[in-house]
């Protein structure tokens, strides 16, 4: 898709293992506060189809192993 990225300069999946934390949460942080940024919810805990939830104490709608 060459109108929407999103990463910066690719939109091929990066696998991510032996990435340190820091980068890590930095990049699970952008895809949870998206929803927040389309005004589709107040928190990104909100939107049901993101893992926001399990990592904010609560549980979303498939089980998912935190980091």
């Amino acid at each position: 898709n060459t109108k929407y990225k999103s990463w910066k300069n690719s939109n091929q999946a990066v696998y991510l293992e032996g990435t340190d934390t820091k980068m890590m949460e930095q990049k699970l942080e952008y895809i949870h506060n998206n929803p927040v940024k389309a005004m589709l919810v107040y928190r990104p805990e909100d939107y049901v189809f993101s893992s926001a939830a399990d990592y904010a104490g609560g549980k979303g709608l498939v089980k998912v192993t935190l980091m």
